[in-house]
């Protein structure tokens, strides 16, 4: 039958308990066959002012751990029904953030290095040596102390580092968030460029936030979701009969924001028919509805958004250039994950507080390995990604810490480096490198060398005499395969 003592410490205690006493209440569960071994460590905790909670079943130990009940193990190795080895690695998996202390009657060098190398906080020889374990609780207990503190300054620091809702820290960041309270009182249209996923409605809800117009409505179009017809009348408007299913009169996003600011998300996807169309609402101020002669003055901010080059768009013929230096008047450009880590940590503590929240959960953060997962990762949907990593492993994750076991199976193989386009990144030979570019730019212009020429920056008769060279040697090797 198993026995539970516990010891809890008293506010009048010594002088020595109070200088002692952890600021965050931390509690010592001891685990030992033995009552009175778990009797005696229990009277010294309490002397010491620590709060502890003892029995002789390593079971019930790990139970206390699953449930949260204490942070530190005091095990004992040798115990009939379950090792302090087997209870450390039960117990790590259960809290990686616990602390687990060893303590043997028969101590050797080589049984301490294992264990600590297995994850115990330290390991100490019977009889136990009062000096030794107050000084390795001391050290815990500085060690959550500091987490405590360092766990606030991060709260304060995520409130500071918010901007309008947009998390950062990194120079590529400050520099948009510089860029953007500079832009946001005076612009009439701003073009945000990056990949899917970097934050761009983000970004562009700050501008119309730092705005004069910020009292005014923020219309959203997302332009790759609809057709042109869709799309037409969604941002024009339309009267009633202008097409099959036109049952009523209705105005469009320019007309619904007039006075406010109007967010074209994805404009590259854009035909040139509807191109022609946003050119006259942004050098005119006018537009006319599906179906109606009459020409409506509007008064909005255009704010646009794109995840493709739209200088390579313009060279390749599938944008309209007057409509692109026209919107990139000012133009913001949102780094990706990849090119600001150092903002990851901070990213995670405001997604982890956030589903949270949501979750109804108390995660405090990730493990050590689990941070080294994040950081290794290429982070190809970017913040979005990211986002959707911390959400789902806090609705996984039963501890207080999240850990390897919670992320995402494809995120803890460790990822093949990939270049822009996704594909598996290998080293080669720099005219091979030259010989793939050009032969990729040529297929983007569809063949027109002389498109081709203009977006690689060289003249055309370079461009031929490299075809020429690249040509002749083919032929000598033969085809590739």
């Amino acid at each position: 039958m198993s026995q539970v003592l516990t010891r809890t410490e008293t506010p009048e205690s010594s002088d020595e308990r109070i200088e002692n006493t952890p600021s965050n209440g931390f509690t010592v569960c001891v685990v030992d066959d033995d009552p009175e071994v778990v009797e005696m460590i229990l009277a010294t905790l309490e002397e010491w002012g620590y709060s502890g909670v003892g029995t002789t079943e390593p079971q019930e130990a790990l139970d206390q751990v699953q449930s949260g009940n204490c942070r530190v193990v005091i095990s004992d190795i040798k115990m009939p029904t379950m090792d302090g080895l087997a209870l450390l690695e039960l117990a790590l998996a259960a809290d990686p953030g616990i602390h687990v202390i060893l303590i043997t009657g028969f101590y050797s060098l080589e049984s301490a290095v294992d264990a600590i190398r297995r994850g115990a906080y330290d390991y100490l020889a019977k009889p136990l040596d009062r000096a030794r374990l107050k000084k390795t609780l001391k050290e815990i207990s500085d060690t959550f102390n500091q987490r405590h503190r360092i766990r606030e300054l991060e709260g304060q620091l995520l409130q500071d580092l918010n901007f309008h809702g947009i998390i950062g820290k990194s120079p590529a960041m400050l520099e948009v968030f510089d860029l953007a309270r500079k832009v946001a009182k005076h612009y009439t249209n701003v073009l945000i460029s990056g990949q899917t996923g970097t934050g761009k409605e983000l970004v562009a809800l700050a501008i119309h936030k730092m705005s004069p117009v910020s009292q005014q409505r923020f219309a959203i179009c997302n332009c790759s979701a609809l057709v042109d017809t869709l799309l037409e009348s969604t941002l024009f408007g339309h009267i009633r009969g202008a097409f099959t299913g036109a049952m009523d009169t209705r105005p469009g996003l320019f007309e619904y924001a007039t006075g406010g600011t109007v967010f074209l998300d994805e404009v590259g996807e854009t035909s040139l028919q509807m191109q022609s169309k946003l050119l006259r609402v942004i050098q005119n101020r006018e537009i006319q509805r599906v179906g109606s002669p009459e020409v409506r003055r509007v008064d909005v901010r255009l704010i646009a958004a794109t995840n493709r080059d739209l200088r390579t768009e313009v060279l390749a013929g599938r944008f309209r250039e007057d409509l692109f230096y026209r919107l990139s008047t000012i133009q913001i450009n949102v780094p990706n994950l990849m090119e600001r880590l150092e903002d990851i940590p901070m990213l995670v503590q405001f997604f982890l507080k956030k589903y949270n929240q949501a979750y109804g959960k108390q995660c405090m953060g990730l493990t050590r390995r689990a941070q080294t997962v994040l950081l290794q990762h290429s982070w190809p949907g970017n913040v979005r990604e990211l986002e959707n990593v911390i959400s789902g492993a806090a609705i996984r994750t039963t501890g207080v810490f999240i850990d390897v076991d919670d992320l995402p199976e494809q995120l803890c193989k460790r990822a093949v480096r990939t270049n822009s386009s996704g594909e598996e990144w290998r080293p080669l030979p720099l005219d091979e490198v030259r010989r793939i570019h050009i032969h990729r730019v040529l297929e983007m212009s569809h063949g027109n060398r002389v498109r081709a020429a203009q977006l690689l920056g060289i003249g055309r008769t370079s461009l031929y005499r490299h075809l020429k060279r690249v040509n002749g040697a083919e032929k000598k090797s033969g085809p590739r395969a």
